[in-house]
């Protein structure tokens, strides 16, 4: 089976006793045997928290998220809980007279369960002020670990050092019954979290891991790889896995409907004690004797496909499930607003899926497991076909696919039977994808084939994850880990190659030729005629049209696209947890966009009746950015935009119309710049005049010699007390009463006094005596007096 193992997250620690995932924040809780306690965030990969509780390990903690609380329990017979937001102790009391082995929080009641070596496990009441409002007794031994039933959280399950593990409900001081687990201690027992099994697991000291049916009380498998006590054992709450850690420092993945070891790992942080899972992404973390390390297992892609009526299928571990998107119009609709569906259930499939996905034509839906598929009738959903296989790949013929039967050997079948001639590769297949041609991936590659000849079409030196080809053939996508490419493909030349016998080792130059290559990650892609539209790993739904790619919306990360309704005109999406959400895409505003990319302007024009007005503004934005301007202006709505584009066109009578309008400042001087640079000094004269933009004013009236201005400008300069704009004013027009008043009134009476002396001597007498009298205010008498002379 395919794992995609992640690490996400991992630091070297003390020892490790008890781990627990915040529901909502990126954060994880440990409890370590020195006493600390401590907070992670695994996504910045740095300490939130750290509390110094005692100096006596504490083996048990989990979030009270639903209170902002933590709640701890320690060999000092203590149960502490802190406010993890201030850091404030809540309460501390002695819940047990022994080491708290394990403790667990009640998903919708106020209950802490806690488990001692004192061979009982209690029941406390938060909201009355910690009562403890039951204690169940039965065990003979230490009590290890304690599971609330997530069908039944009436009932919980707890496993014991005696080999035992009972199942208690809440009210009844007696246990339901008893499982004889294993021969030595019982470390960790946990549920089966989907509804089609009633399942448990248990780990022991026998090293062995146990599944159980709790309804016929009956081992259903025992799994056995580990060499020394198994720690714990939990089954993947989204894929078909369970999970086994254990004091042989290994942490080990078996698969739940083989029940085969799939893969082991060791990552050197001595013995493994603890385990956590995520209910919302399915991240796992593991506590070990010297570290903790978050990871994720399987494909972040849901497994859904859509077909092109809206009927959608997903798995949940084997239970298949369907609905259909009913017909909806935009304005019925908000972008990017989960669709309420109404599941059906199709029933089992009989094989755990890792990926689904729909026929061409929609009629059929192949169900891939680890090692085998099924192909199913989409309406009836009955079993058409059942084969071995690694991997599938359809053709765009519904009636023909492919499969990877081992790494060298591809086998073909049409009208669903197999075709006796298989193809044997001489290097090793690594995946198949389907489409006008059948791609084959290698180590570093991916070669082309035809699907009635497999003649070789092209060797292409790049790895992709996905390939998508477009409706007509004539296009396809390669999607790398760090880039995508599009390229063109010539059937006619590689066919008539092929005639002719031409084609190389690497196939036929001439089949491919590369036109487009961009660094974004595709995650999810759709070919919609020839616009490609796609999801990136930075959270962005874009399309391609020739070679211009436009953002339709941010969305989350890993979404992933399910396809276009042309019906209702919207894009359709899915997240991890099969959330559907929508964005409208009119496809005349492609075709518009492919017009004028491709130079017709007169064909777009004829398109634009058929778009709504709200989608014209942001066609104006994309003509504006290709340099047309006017068609540009013509389109925008926005008086704001249409300004600017009547600059960038040139069309100053409408950007003054506009101007008038929007009577901004900024606007007028930005327009008196153009209308100077295009000499049109009436137009320039008003806007500098609208903006109080003196400086322009001056420097247009002394290059065009306009006394009448200057006059006008001096006189608004001194009474807005531009105090240089208005003395030049004045001055070129031999006002020399203004000079004096302009420089007496900004208190200049120095320079006031001189240019009096110098061009209207009588003023001297009235100026003197203030430039005095300005003089003694400042403490400066001598100078003052100086001045009598003059």
């Amino acid at each position: 089976m395919r794992l995609d193992f992640k690490r996400k997250f991992l630091t070297h620690t003390d020892r490790v006793k008890a781990i627990d995932f915040h529901p909502s924040e990126p954060w994880i809780l440990s409890s370590h045997y020195n006493g600390e306690v401590c907070i992670w965030n695994y996504e910045t990969q740095t300490p939130v928290k750290k509390f110094d509780i005692n100096d006596v390990p504490i083996r048990a903690c989990a979030f009270i998220a639903r209170k902002n609380w933590f709640v701890c329990g320690s060999d000092d017979f203590q149960l502490r809980v802190y406010n993890y937001n201030t850091g404030e102790k809540v309460t501390q009391f002695e819940a047990h007279p022994d080491y708290i082995r394990a403790l667990t929080v009640h998903p919708t009641q106020p209950f802490v369960l806690t488990c001692s070596d004192d061979t009982k496990i209690k029941c406390w009441n938060w909201e009355q002020n910690w009562k403890c409002v039951q204690v169940f007794e039965g065990h003979s031994r230490y009590v290890m670990s304690l599971a609330i039933n997530p069908k039944d959280t009436n009932t919980f399950a707890s496993s014991c050092l005696d080999g035992s593990v009972k199942i208690w409900s809440f009210g009844s001081t007696v246990a339901n019954f008893t499982l004889e687990a294993h021969d030595k201690g019982a470390n960790f027992v946990s549920y089966y979290p989907a509804g089609d099994k009633p399942y448990l697991v248990t780990a022991g000291d026998d090293r062995l891991i146990k599944i159980w049916d709790y309804q016929t009380k009956a081992c259903v498998r025992v799994l056995e790889g580990h060499t020394n006590n198994v720690s714990f054992a939990l089954f993947h709450n989204k894929f078909p896995l369970a999970i086994s850690g254990s004091e042989d420092g290994t942490v080990k993945i078996w698969h739940t409907l083989s029940y085969e070891l799939v893969k082991s790992y060791n990552f050197s942080m001595e013995r493994a004690w603890c385990i956590s899972q995520n209910s919302e992404n399915g991240l796992v973390t593991v506590g070990f004797d010297s570290g903790i390390i978050v990871f994720s297992l399987g494909r972040d892609e849901p497994i859904v496909s859509m077909d092109n009526s809206g009927k959608i299928v997903w798995s949940t571990y084997s239970e298949i499930q369907s609905a259909m998107i009913k017909p909806v119009a935009n304005e019925e609709v908000t972008d990017g607003s989960s669709i309420n569906l109404s599941p059906k259930s199709l029933g089992n499939s009989d094989t755990i899926p890792v990926k689904m996905q729909h026929s061409p034509n929609g009629r059929f839906v192949t169900v891939c497991g680890s090692d085998e598929y099924i192909v199913y009738t989409a309406l009836a959903w009955r079993s058409k076909v059942y084969g071995k296989a690694l991997d599938f790949a359809w053709s765009n013929d519904a009636n023909a696919y492919a499969t990877k039967v081992s790494d060298k050997i591809i086998k073909f079948s049409k009208n669903f039977k197999e075709r006796p001639d298989a193809l044997e590769l001489d290097y090793s297949c690594d995946a198949l994808f389907g489409g006008h041609l059948l791609g084959v991936s290698g180590a570093d590659f991916i070669c082309f084939y035809d699907w009635e000849s497999k003649i070789l079409a092209r060797k292409i030196d790049v790895k992709p994850k996905n390939v998508y080809w477009s409706e007509d053939g004539t296009r396809v996508v390669l999607s790398c880990s760090d880039a995508f490419y599009i390229l063109t493909f010539n059937a006619d030349a590689f066919y008539a190659a092929a005639e002719a016998n031409t084609i190389a080792d690497d196939g036929a130059e001439e089949a491919f030729e590369p036109v487009f290559e961009s660094s974004d990650v595709v995650v999810s892609g759709k070919w919609v005629g020839t616009t490609f539209i796609y999801c990136t790993g930075s959270g962005r739904l874009n399309y391609l049209v020739a070679d211009q790619v436009f953002k339709i919306s941010s969305v989350e990360n890993y979404v992933y696209l399910l396809g276009y309704l042309p019906r209702d005109g919207r894009i359709y999406l899915a997240d991890r947890d099969l959330n559907i959400i929508s964005y409208a895409f009119n496809l005349n505003v492609v075709e518009y966009q492919t017009a004028v990319l491709d130079g017709n302007l007169e064909e777009a024009k004829s398109i634009l009746d058929k778009i709504p007005e709200d989608e014209k503004s942001k066609l104006s934005d994309f003509l504006s950015d290709l340099g047309y301007k006017e068609a540009a202006l013509d389109l925008s709505t926005d008086d704001e935009q249409r300004f600017e584009l009547a600059l960038e066109a040139g069309q100053l009578e409408t950007a003054a119309v506009l101007a008038r309008s929007l009577d901004d400042v900024s606007k007028w001087r930005q327009l008196g710049d153009v209308a100077l640079n295009n000499w049109d000094f009436v137009l320039a004269e008003e806007c500098f005049t609208k903006a109080q933009d003196h400086s322009s004013l001056l420097l247009l009236y002394t290059a065009s010699n306009n006394v009448e201005g200057l006059e006008k400008l001096a006189d608004a300069a001194i009474s807005k007390q531009v105090n240089n704009t208005a003395f030049v004013c004045s001055w070129l027009t031999n006002q020399p009463d203004k000079c004096i008043e302009v420089l007496r009134s900004g208190n200049r009476l120095p320079e006031a006094s001189f240019f009096a002396a110098t061009y209207k001597p009588e003023a001297v007498k009235e100026l003197l005596p203030e430039w005095k009298e300005s003089l003694v205010t400042k403490k400066k008498e001598r100078i003052a007096n100086a001045l009598d002379d003059i």
